[in-house]
This record gives structure tokens, sequence and C-alpha cells, in this order.
């Protein structure tokens, strides 16, 4: 388990336990969140709620499953990383008893051992529907019912989540430009096609080829795949490349199947592109903000909203994205989870 302890003497949730002359760090422990790391996103988006955390001078402890087995369906996989998560969490909690527990994501909090809250993008009473999620669906009734706190991420995963369900926060994910804007846009568009059946690669590449000029190119980044005329693979890179490719973009596309939270889309509208998508089922905390940006890029007809972004943007269209996005900034965040939801998890509100 990685252990990271706040030692701030300004620590408002320093555990009851911490006047205890000779106890061990683990004992001052307020929060132990249990993670799994199976995506980037995912462990960017836990690495961000734990700092959060620190930040308000809570002491938090980490144990993350990095990797499980990944069978054909999701019932099994889910089964995965549920096992090895159980394990972690009773490993971690014979050496220290924190305060609270987090589980983020549902599949964390299947078998846990012990209630606590629990955080998630969706749930699977939303994404995994008939045969996908056999045993998932019934567990995580009573896992929602029983839980301490729900953080879902976004009003949109709130309403997927079963009823009756505990107290709930939502507790987003934070997003920022990742540099200054005003630079040279000279990639015409760019999606991101990690996962392409979910992300809708396919039709994509399709509209592209429909609406693209010459000279123009779509960057395909997250995906590796053939070159051809407009179309160039990026592959995997690192966040710091990704974003750099998103403040040379001018616009973002996408046509995602289902999308459960959509950070790529968030980035990306923080990085002043303009973003071209479907109107796609799930959560989708990106898709109110790109229907008030510009109702004219969201819908089936993704060619024409293309040439729509590239020929005609909407005034300001960037400058308003990023007002549009204040309740996603770091400060934000930290504010939120500073006031609201370290009190809720450690009983002081």
């Amino acid at each position: 388990m990685r252990r990271e302890v706040s030692t701030s003497p300004t620590d408002t949730f320093r555990s009851r336990h911490a006047e205890r002359a000779g106890r061990d760090n683990a004992a001052l422990m307020d929060v132990l969140l249990v993670a799994l790391g199976g995506t980037a996103g995912l462990r960017a988006a836990d690495d961000a709620f734990a700092d959060s955390m620190r930040r308000a001078a809570a002491s938090v402890a980490v144990v993350r499953v990095t990797h499980a087995r990944e069978p054909r369906t999701f019932a099994l996989t889910d089964l995965a990383w549920a096992v090895p998560a159980r394990r972690a969490t009773a490993a971690a909690l014979r050496n220290a008893r924190p305060r609270a527990i987090v589980y983020s994501s549902s599949t964390a909090a299947l078998l846990w051992p012990e209630p606590g809250a629990i955080r998630f993008d969706a749930p699977a009473a939303g994404n995994r529907p008939g045969r996908h999620g056999i045993w998932q669906r019934a567990v995580e009734r009573r896992r929602f019912t029983a839980a301490s706190l729900l953080l879902p991420w976004s009003e949109g995963g709130l309403a997927e989540a079963p009823v009756p369900h505990a107290r709930a926060l939502v507790a987003p994910v934070p997003v920022e430009p990742s540099g200054p804007g005003g630079g040279e846009r000279d990639i015409a568009a760019i999606t991101y096609g990690a996962n392409p059946e979910k992300k809708g690669l396919d039709r994509v590449l399709a509209a592209w080829d429909v609406a693209r000029r010459p000279g123009q190119t779509l960057v395909v980044a997250g995906a590796v795949g053939r070159d051809s005329d407009g179309v160039r693979h990026a592959g995997m890179l690192s966040s710091a490349a990704y974003r750099g490719l998103l403040r040379r973009a001018r616009v973002f596309v996408t046509a995602p199947r289902r999308e459960d939270y959509g950070i790529a889309q968030l980035e990306a509208l923080a990085d002043g592109c303009a973003l071209v998508t479907t109107a796609a089922p799930g959560p989708y905390a990106a898709l109110p903000v790109a229907r008030a940006l510009d109702p004219r890029l969201v819908g089936d007809d993704l060619p024409a909203a293309l040439r729509l972004a590239l020929d005609d943007p909407a005034p300001a269209y960037a400058e308003r994205a990023r007002e549009a996005l204040a309740p996603w900034s770091p400060g934000a965040v930290d504010e939120l989870v500073r006031e609201r939801v370290l009190p809720a998890l450690l009983g002081s509100g």
C-alpha cells in the first residue's frame, strides 16, 4: 500500500487518535481511498481527488489495484477487479483504522469488506445492461443503500444510480487549461481513439471522410492505425503531449456510443477546441456544456457539424467554454472537497 500522510499543523480533520503517543502513522489516517488503476484516466482522477483532500489538510492513504485479468465478459471482468480490491482493502485495514473509506468506482465497492463511501463516474445500473451486469446491478443496489456517502462525478451519474440510495454529493474531476491559449491552431480536428468501439472512432472517421477538405488533417490520439490522406494516428501519448495537441487543434470530434463522463471532451474545451459530438447516452458531463456553447455542433450529422465548426465558428467559443468550465476548476473542486465532501465523510457536516 502506498501511504501518504499529511503532517500539516493546521490539520482540521486530525484523527481523534492522533494524541496517543507512539501511534504508528497509519493511525492518523483520515481517509483510505481504494482505487482501481485500470486506465490512465482513472488513475489521474483518483490522484486528483486524493490530492484535493490533502490540500484540505486530511491525511489520505491510497491502496490501488493496478491490474487484473480481462475476461471476455463484463460480468467476469468486474469480478476480476472486485476480488483484488476486496483483498487490498482488507490488508490495509489490518494495519490501520481510517475514519472513512472511499471506494473509487462502483466495481471497487462490489465486494467491500467494510462499508464506506462510493465515488463513481457511472453505476452498473447504467453501463451494465442485460447480461453484462447480471450480478453487479443487484449487489450495487445493496451497496448504494448501505454506503455512508455517494460521490458521483456528475449529476448524470447520480441520475443513473439505483434508488433508494445513500446521501449524495456531486464531486467532479477537476479540469483546467494545460497551457496558455492564443497559439497557432494548425490542426483542423482531433479525436481520442482509445477504446475505439465505445468512442465511435469508426463513425468519426466516416464523418471526416465526408467533411474534410484538401490540406485538412484529423489527428487520432490514443490509438494506432494506418495513416491515410487527411488522417494521422498519433498513438498513445503522455498527458503533456496529448494536451499539447489539443492546444493546436481547432475542433475536437467524437461520436461515443455511450459516455460515462467524458474527461477528454472537457479537456478539449478547456484547451480551446470546439466540441463536435453526437448526443450520446450516459452521464456525459460535457454534453450540456457543448449544447449551450453551440447547439449546431451537437447531433447525428457529424459532417455538417464539422464543417460548421471549421467554417463558421460561434463567436468567442473558447472564452465562453472556459467560463462554463468554472465548476470543474481545481479551485472550485478544492473548495467543494474542503467545505462539503470531507465534513460529510468524517462526520462533521
